[in-house]
């Protein structure tokens, strides 16, 4: 029987203790991988997260600090995951800088700015920080998780879309370039998706309309899920992808649907 079968494997988590991310380090030691949990501001999250999927998963794992705008910090975060768990076979890129959505003329610069640094520039980091060991032993994963609101665009994301957009052409180059080593690179763009904030949240301050509004233009008339995004990841992580490259993957219900 097919399975994800990520035994042997050594991933990297960025924002691993965030909403998503730690669902993505659950389901990629479920596959077998022994995973680091790269963290910025909430090591005792991680610390419990390295603890639980060490003793339900029968993987290893450590939790690192990593500021993924900053270069030497990443650098950093490489040799400490090195030490613990080995050469990486696969990256996943999903640190992102939060800020409140503006109009264009109403959005601070600086949201611009780090917006470049946490979408664009933290994919061009962790590449150079752990693509070369990839390229030497024949075989990687990159993954970078971008949005559905690349294609929306719509009024008040021009920092968040603009980032996002910059760093899928990040991504479609280095697919290119580094093809040839048998190492795929691929974004999946989830959409609005229902996390343990969603579900653990006071009933009261759900937004029901909202929702329902956003829910209503969706084919499949639901909310995504925290776990069918790190399905995701898992299955672009996996050798059942070994030929998918390039690629945008919208985990949205066909909120966004790239034509051709």
């Amino acid at each position: 029987m097919k399975e994800l079968n990520l035994r042997g494997k050594v991933a990297v988590v960025t924002g691993g203790a965030g909403e998503l991310g730690r669902v993505m380090v659950r389901e990629l030691a479920n596959c077998g991988a022994d995973v680091a949990i790269c963290y910025y501001s909430k090591e005792e999250a991680a610390q419990a997260l390295k603890t639980e999927i060490e003793q339900k998963y029968n993987v290893k794992a450590v939790a690192v600090y990593a500021d993924v705008t900053c270069p030497d910090s990443v650098a950093a975060m490489k040799v400490k995951v090195n030490e613990a768990l080995g050469l990486v076979d696969i990256i996943v890129n999903n640190a992102v800088i939060q800020h409140k959505w503006k109009p264009l003329l109403e959005e601070d610069i600086d949201s611009y700015e780090n917006q470049f640094k946490s979408c664009v520039m933290q994919g061009v980091y962790m590449a150079k920080a752990f693509v070369p060991d990839m390229i030497s032993k024949n075989y990687g994963r990159v993954i970078g998780i971008n949005t559905e609101c690349a294609m929306q665009m719509l009024e008040t994301q021009s920092a968040y879309a603009a980032g996002k957009r910059g760093m899928d052409a990040v991504y479609k180059v280095l697919a290119r370039e580094v093809g040839r080593y048998n190492i795929t690179v691929n974004e999946v763009a989830p959409g609005w998706t229902e996390s343990d904030r969603f579900r653990n949240a006071d009933k009261s301050e759900i937004d029901i309309e909202n929702i329902t509004q956003y829910t209503n233009q969706l084919p499949m008339r639901r909310r995504g899920t925290d776990l069918e995004v790190a399905n995701a990841v898992c299955f672009l992580a996996s050798d059942l992808a070994s030929f998918i490259t390039g690629v945008y993957l919208p985990v949205c219900g066909g909120n966004v649907m790239p034509c051709i």
